[in-house]
């Protein structure tokens, strides 16, 4: 059974959005379950899609929080 972890930031991507939204999630469940029976033949109702969204403030990159290392790159 593949189980695939989705790691974003919470963040919207759409006008009022604050975070990812509901029918974005079902299009990437959907998405990952068609990649993963396109490519390998694995049945999509054996794929599990586990979606994580993190606040960027528990973020660090580059050794800074994400929010500074976003500032410096501009």
């Amino acid at each position: 059974m593949p189980i695939v972890n989705i790691l974003v930031t919470r963040e919207g991507t759409m006008p009022g959005a604050d975070r990812t939204t509901a029918e974005q999630k079902a299009a990437i469940y959907k998405g990952i379950a068609d990649l993963l029976f396109d490519v390998m033949g694995k049945p999509r109702e054996d794929t599990t899609v586990v979606f994580h969204e993190h606040d960027i403030e528990d973020i660090g990159q580059g050794g800074f929080p994400l929010s500074d290392y976003r500032k410096q790159r501009g």
